[in-house]
């Protein structure tokens, strides 16, 4: 699986590129738009997905701490971040 977040973090109801490449395990590639990438882990929460991302730094150096964020569908079909922790 891969994210692509448009900003250089995640956050609250925020939109979230999910593709799903096939590869499994729970290992997955992060993009953020500030073209920072990490690596994160998921797994299926019935039809959500918790991505629990490590802490980071966006490109201008900021300090992200680290998060589970949980994956959920909008009314709309667009993928939608919610803080889990």
């Amino acid at each position: 699986m891969r994210f692509a977040f448009p900003r250089s973090h995640a956050f609250p109801r925020g939109r979230v590129i999910v593709d799903d490449d096939g590869a499994g395990g729970p290992e997955c590639l992060v993009e953020f738009g500030d073209a920072v990438v990490v690596i994160a882990a998921w797994h299926p929460v019935g039809d959500q997905i918790d991505l629990s991302l490590p802490a980071y730094r966006t490109a201008k150096g900021n300090p992200v701490a680290s998060r589970t964020w949980r994956l959920v569908r909008d009314e709309e079909g667009v993928w939608r971040s919610h803080r889990v922790s």
